[in-house]
């Protein structure tokens, strides 16, 4: 399979034509049935990307179900999936995931929360809603993955000194370092960010990178099938994965190859 491209097609003309097993890893970050229309705002000018509506739940899982389909069959035996959600849809999409004819509810390893700071003010009658939920599946029981390690504070930021604990200290006090834990709380691509690309539902090369690492190694191939502006594209490159994108949006695929460029193979 060719890689270092990126395909504008709607992504289940383009997986049916890929052969099995031939992708490592595959994460994507589809429409959530958010019923919005979403656009691109650069140099004070508005263009559609791309839409978020709709009839139903059901409608988007109908949708999206063929697709899914096609992912299971082209990731390797050790590949993984990595579906990209939020509360609109979430729910639906794990018991559509744990079917039989797709990943199966043996294979599902992880809901991971992404925890971000963003504008506006606590709505009135609930409370607000700031993260995501990717949901993590394997092929099967058998599949790379490279431990993350994360920073665990101790209770007040003191020394314990138990026997056998590694601990150490930074700015903020002692520590241990202990295996990454479900949730993570990364930073949105904000107004200020460098990475910025005024992309509507850009993702933080964090995040990725992430992913990436934990689930590929270096010369695997990772696709991403809604690409959007080549985050995971881009961060695959920065960590020397193959990669191959697939986004239905011109204009959304020709801000990810311009992004590409500037990047060393």
């Amino acid at each position: 399979m060719k890689t270092g491209i990126i395909y504008c097609a709607d992504c289940l003309n383009k997986l049916r034509e890929l052969p099995d097993g031939c992708v490592d890893l595959v994460y994507i970050d589809p429409p959530f049935n958010s019923r919005r229309n979403h656009s691109l705002v650069r140099r004070g000018n508005e263009k559609r990307q791309f839409s978020d509506r709709f009839d139903d739940v059901n409608t988007y899982l109908e949708y999206m179900e063929p697709r899914l389909a096609e992912i299971y069959r082209i990731l390797k035996p050790a590949g993984s999936f990595y579906y990209h959600c939020d509360w609109h849809a979430s729910h639906y999409v794990k018991v559509l995931l744990d079917s039989r004819g797709l990943f199966g509810y043996e294979n599902f390893q992880n809901e991971i929360v992404w925890l971000y700071k963003s504008g506006g003010a606590s709505p009135a009658r609930r409370f607000s809603r700031k993260h995501d939920i990717i949901l993590f599946y394997t092929k099967t029981n058998n599949y790379t993955f490279n431990g993350l390690k994360e920073k665990s504070y101790n209770r007040n930021l003191k020394p314990y000194n138990f026997d056998g604990v590694e601990e150490h200290r930074d700015e903020v006090g002692w520590y241990t370092t202990v295996g990454m834990k479900d949730y993570w709380e990364i930073n949105m691509v904000g107004r200020t960010s460098h990475e910025r690309l005024d992309y509507p539902t850009q993702k933080p090369e964090a995040l990725l990178e992430r992913i990436i690492t934990a689930s590929s190694n270096e010369g695997d191939i990772v696709m991403d099938a809604f690409c959007g502006s080549g985050t995971t594209l881009a961060v695959a490159q920065k960590l020397k994965r193959k990669w191959v994108g697939i986004d239905s949006s011109p204009a959304a695929c020709r801000l990810a190859r311009q992004r590409l460029k500037g990047l060393h193979p």
